[in-house]
This record gives structure tokens, sequence and C-alpha cells, in this order.
């Protein structure tokens, strides 16, 4: 069984995997995928239910039926393969900021989510599960580095600074707690800032910090490298690191030249952590011996190379305590068509949703504050009785939202509570004020895509990607 390897084992299998190139990825995959689905079936009621018809010993993904956020976490009990865990559990859990990092149950790690679909998520991380993450991430991702990186990087101490929502149970937020508590002697090497902090805040940790990588969300960088222009953040940075968005050329322009340094995307979600790793030919490679990865049309039939999927089809070959098997995750992608030049065995692929620019509102003195959009959405995702929502920017001083309750949950007291913290948001960022108003439409996804975004400026129509 796969996860008898261990961490050394696992790492030279890594290791192995790439040498042997796609044969030797493509085996590994098989077999991981038959072992998930017989485990899958054995252990979780839902897939039990899900699989019935299904032969015994299938490793081929086109014969096992797909999956969605919806369907998995209103069967949450019944999906997961340990028993003692259950829904109310994990929210009771999660519900305390300070256990960020924490295991659960001794053995397991929540992640909070909303996710680009718009439903929320409670996504459960065995120990395995969090091993490859940690592997794949940092072997296939020191990879990419250049040798007079790694020295800059370890002359300048090794200290990273990662911009990204905390104050929860957030992925990023949760992998560096954990990597603090089980190694103490890390803390003063990493700074996790949270973006919801007025940019000033930032820039004067960052300023006493003075990181030698700078992580975050592609949006939250191109805010730091304005300020770095402006003069008002002074560090030098190794290398730039983002994820969490979709970075386009632009925002890869701006990070490179604010900064001073060369930018590495990675292709990642709570579900899938470390799916994707970039190359200098800006393709994110698919680390597919871990993870089965299939680009679809929207009637789920296979995309081919060359051409914009309508969405993609994830299994995690890792995590067998919450299996996701054919599991949309919601991206649109094109796979290269040819070899990758930069030599690697792993599929390449540009991802093409999650594109999310900087919000403007004007500020006292007539100027623009910037806001990022992810951290907007991460002030009210948890507002009590709002099961989604969607925030709209429709002018330098007005915003609408669109909001969805829980069956129990008054709608007025809800809007009040999500402009309430709407509000002091904003004015802590040095916007001046705005006006939130309530949409009378539901949340609703984008009619063309049929992605659901959650927060967006309006330009006359919804966003596309």
């Amino acid at each position: 069984m796969s996860e008898s390897l261990g961490p050394i084992g696992a790492a030279l299998d890594l290791y192995r995997a790439q040498r042997e190139g796609p044969t030797g990825i493509d085996r590994r995959r098989q077999l991981r995928l038959g072992e998930l689905v017989e485990y899958a079936r054995e252990r979780s009621p839902y897939y039990r239910r899900l699989y019935r018809g299904l032969p015994s010993g299938v490793s081929d993904p086109h014969l096992i039926p797909w999956v969605s956020k919806r369907d998995l976490m209103a069967d949450f009990d019944d999906w997961v393969t340990d028993p003692a865990l259950t829904l109310s559990g994990v929210r009771d859990f999660v519900s305390d900021p300070h256990r960020v990092g924490r295991p659960y149950l001794g053995r397991y790690y929540p992640i909070t989510t909303s996710g680009s679909t718009g439903e929320p998520a409670l996504i459960i991380h065995d120990s395995h599960s969090w091993l490859m993450l940690a592997l794949l991430g940092r072997l296939r991702m020191a990879a990419r580095f250049e040798r007079r990186e790694l020295l800059a990087i370890g002359e300048r101490g090794v200290r990273m600074a990662a911009l990204f929502a905390t104050g929860g149970h957030y992925g990023g937020e949760v992998f560096a707690a954990k990597v603090v508590h089980e190694h103490p002697w890390l803390a003063s090497r990493i700074r996790i800032l949270s973006v919801l902090e007025p940019t000033g805040k930032l820039v004067e940790k960052l300023n006493l910090f003075q990181p030698a990588t700078l992580a975050g969300y592609p949006s939250a960088l191109a805010l730091m490298a304005a300020e770095q222009a402006a003069g008002r953040l002074r560090i030098s940075p190794v290398l730039a690191r983002t994820a969490g968005e979709n970075l386009t050329d632009e925002i890869r322009s701006r990070i490179t030249s604010g900064l001073g340094c060369r930018v590495i995307d990675s292709y990642a979600s709570s579900e899938a952590p470390a799916l994707g790793t970039e190359c200098q030919y800006h393709w994110q490679h698919i680390n597919t011996d871990w993870y089965v990865f299939e680009p679809v049309e929207a009637d789920y039939s296979p995309t081919p190379p060359g051409k914009l999927s309508a969405t993609v089809l994830v299994t995690n070959l890792a995590n067998r305590v919450q299996p996701f098997i054919r599991y949309d995750l919601g991206d649109r992608i094109i796979v290269k068509p040819d070899p990758c030049p930069c030599g690697s065995p792993f599929p390449a692929v540009r991802v093409m949703g999650r594109s999310t620019n900087l919000l403007g509102f004007v500020a006292a003195d007539g100027a623009e504050v910037q806001v990022i959009p992810l951290a907007l959405g991460s002030v009210i995702e948890h507002v009590p009785g709002l099961h989604r929502f969607q925030a709209i920017r429709t002018g330098s001083s007005s915003l609408r939202l669109r909001i969805q309750t829980e069956p129990d949950a008054d709608t007025a007291v809800v809007f009040m509570e999500a402009r309430s913290r709407l509000s002091a948001y904003l004015e802590a960022q040095g916007a001046a004020a705005v006006r939130i108003d309530l949409d009378p439409e539901p949340p609703r996804p984008d009619p063309g895509s049929g992605k659901f975004h959650e927060v967006w400026s309006e330009t006359g129509t919804e966003p596309k990607h």
C-alpha cells in the first residue's frame, strides 16, 4: 500500500517517478487510484452507495462517477472514512481560531474554505496527505529554484513571509502553524501576515522582517510591489511565490518589476494541495503520480489537449480519510498539446480560472485605496447565518451584497452584520464611507462560465474567464 512508504521512502519515490518518466508516473497513478477506490468503497458509506454497480479492481477513471462539492458536503458524515469524524464535531473544532494547526482527534487537520464554486466546505487531511503536500511542495518546488537563489535564501536566514487570509483554519495558515508547532525553532523564520490588515501595517511588518522569500495571493503581492515602487516598502526578496488566484502576465510583470525578483506560481487548492508547480516557461506541471487530473467538457466528456476545458476533475490519491475521487474542481484549463521545452515528464497546463483584480475605492483625500478581493470576502464569509454571498463593487464608493442565509437565519440581521464588518474593514483600509446595499438577487453562478464568483468589480457584465 502506498501509505506504507514513510517520509524517506515517499521522497525517494517522488525522485524515481520523475526519473522513470511517463511510464513510471502512469503506473503509480493507476495503482494508487485502484487502491483508493477500493479503500473508499470499503470505508465510506457514501462511496459504497455510489460505487454499488462498479466492478472490483477499477483503475480506469472514466468508469468512475464524478462528484461535486455540494453532494459531498451534504453527506459529510457518510463521505469520510473514519466514523469518529462528524460534521458537527469538525465545525465545533474550527470555530476556535486558537486551534489552527493543531490536530483534530489527534490525527487530522481540518481546513475551512468556501471555494470558487461558492459552496462552503470543510476539508480534512490525514497525516499521509499532509506528508505528500509537504514533500511535493518542497522537493518539486525547490527543483525550480536556481542555485544562486538557494544560496541567497540561505544567506538571508531562510526567512519567509506569506500574505494570506488569516483568522480561520485556512490552508496556508494551517500549514504554517503546523510546521511551527512541530518545529518551534522555525517560528522566528516564518511570518504569516493577514491580507485583512491595512496596507500600511503590512508594509511596516515586512520592512521589519526583511523576508528572503515572499509568498501570497498574486493580487496581494502586486499590491506590495506597488508599495515598493512608491518607496514605502523596502525589502529585497530573492523569490516571490504565488498561489490561490490566477497569475496573469500583467500581474506577474508588476510583481517582478516592483519587487525585483523572479516569480514562481503554484497550482493548488484545499482539496488538492501541491497540485502543480510552474516551470520557467510558465506552464504548470501537474504532479500526476499523486493526482488524477482530467480536463472535461460541460457534459464531462474528455477535453482534448489545446482546447479550453469547461472544468477539471481531480482525484487526490494521498487523502484516504476524505476521498476526493473525480471531484469537480471548477477550474478551466488548457493542456499543452506538445512536450514542454523544460523537459518535465509531467503534463503541462495553463489555468484560465481564478483571475482576480484589486478593487479600487476612493479615500478621504481623493486618492485610491486598493483592496484585495480574497481579503474582502474573508471578512464576511463567517458571518453567523450566512451560507454564501457575492460582493460586487459598483463604484468607487459603493458595494452591493447578494446573500443566501441558512434556513433559520434572518436575512436583515445577517445583512446588517455583514455590512457592519465590511464597513469597519474598508474604513481600516483607508477608504472613505462606502455605501453597501443589499441586492434583492440571490448569489448565482456566472451565466456564461457557470462558475461562482464571490467578489468582483462590476463593469457592465459579471466576470468571465
